[in-house]
């Protein structure tokens, strides 16, 4: 079957539910007795939740793992540039055949019966790790944990909470405190819980689910630390000190993010030789990525080019610190965001760095904000904002006007997927 057969089923999928996102579990529930409980037959499941550094946690706790000769599945969201990218099955990305064959069975046994898309593809990822054979499975929540369709793990071996940050407030709440509680939700009691730098509200909420269920807590500042010295990262926790080389992953962001997956992967009983793989051999495309073949790499010409990611608030804050740290240039931003975002919150600390910010309208996607609209509220934030009819025009403008420019695609997950696709 050629690769437009799960293409096909992927967008009959779109059409089973009203809503692109409804948390509830009963559906899943009903679609996991359907197909016979593939969530009771996992290898040991890491389940990993937060609101910024999931996806770069779980690939440096993958790295870590594959070179300590373990064979691993991880499940991701949403994909870049194919959704085949979502479920990686003992370290090889799901092949169009056993994609189909999968998602074949779990649009059969759900009939038409009413699920959303995320939750019967996660269904149909879970089949497909129940019946593969591997060491461990890394499942990353989509969307806040207590009620995602990822939180059907009866007993994981461990969980960890990333970074918790304003964002999807209108799913998961308007607070830290709120957003804190629906991740918290994956703690399983008794099973032990990863916790990564936190403000205060989100830390307090996640040790006293914690404590309901009588999880122990390995909290970053209290059980754990990491830092940068001499170019270096330091690890410390109750076993002793790693001096391990910096994440291959850029940011400082990155170093709380790698003290996360080094807290699990020592609580887990590996040792330095796979935490040093953890850093050096992960790979974790549109973070901070920089470009380096492709069409909008010639039209760029001279100039860098860079692509993120990163959508929210948060994001923004650790995307302006790490440009700041770069070897001075020009830095042009070229910008698209859904109009779900908190967009202001996000531009807001970019225009302490940038040069100028051109917006485009992300190209096939419903939920894009207009460029126009990007351009205005870049405006309010401080940013010189122009727009472009395209990514192909803005990437030409920036760099017509420094040669030494540093242009940086940015805002949407969903825009740099589009940039993955067409450089490769």
């Amino acid at each position: 079957m050629n690769r437009a057969g799960s293409d096909r089923i992927l967008e009959r999928m779109m059409a089973l539910h009203p809503k692109i996102i409804d948390l509830t579990l009963d559906r899943v529930w009903r679609l996991l007795a359907a197909v016979d409980h593939p969530e009771r037959r996992l290898p040991p499941v890491i389940h990993i939740a937060g609101t910024n550094g999931k996806g770069s946690t779980q690939a440096m706790i993958r790295a870590g793992l594959e070179a300590a000769g373990q064979s691993v599945h991880a499940y991701t969201s949403p994909h870049l540039a194919r959704f085949h990218e979502r479920i990686r099955l003992a370290g090889d990305l799901i092949t169009e055949d056993h994609l189909a064959q999968v998602l074949d069975r779990c649009e059969a046994a759900n009939g038409s019966e009413s699920i959303t898309y995320f939750e019967i593809t996660t269904v149909a990822a879970l089949l497909a790790f129940a019946e593969t054979r591997a060491d461990w499975t890394l499942l990353e929540v989509g969307l806040g944990g207590r009620l995602d369709a990822t939180n059907v793990i009866e007993r994981p071996a461990l969980t960890i909470i990333t970074p918790v940050s304003i964002d999807h407030t209108q799913f998961l709440g308007d607070t830290i405190a709120r957003i804190a509680r629906e991740k918290a939700g994956i703690i399983k009691r008794g099973v032990p819980v990863v916790v990564g730098p936190q403000p205060d509200d989100a830390l307090e909420v996640i040790e006293d689910v914690a404590a309901r269920v009588g999880a122990p807590v390995i909290a970053h500042g209290q059980h754990w630390h990491v830092w940068e010295e001499r170019g270096r990262l330091v690890f410390q926790d109750e076993t002793g000190l790693l001096d391990l080389p910096m994440p291959a992953l850029r940011g400082k962001h990155q170093v709380e993010n790698a003290g996360a997956a080094l807290a699990a992967l020592r609580h887990l009983g590996f040792g330095e030789d796979a935490c040093a793989a953890a850093m050096t051999q992960v790979r974790w495309p549109a973070r901070m990525q920089r470009l380096r073949h492709g069409p909008l790499v010639d039209a760029a010409g001279p100039a860098e080019l860079w692509l993120d990611g990163g959508h929210n608030p948060a994001a923004g804050e650790k995307i302006a610190e790490l440009l700041g740290a770069l070897p001075p240039r020009p830095t042009h931003l070229v910008c698209g965001m859904l109009n779900t975002k908190d967009v202001a919150g996000y531009l807001r600390p970019l225009a302490e760095v940038a040069t100028s910010l051109t917006a485009v309208s992300i190209p096939g996607e419903p939920a894009t904000l207009p460029a126009e609209e990007t351009a205005r509220i870049a405006c309010e934030t401080g940013h010189d904002a122009r727009t472009a009819p395209d990514l192909d025009t803005a990437v030409r403008a920036a760099a017509a006007r420094e040669t030494t420019a540093r242009i940086l695609i940015c805002g949407s997950l969903y825009l740099a997927g589009q940039v993955l696709r067409d450089n490769g």
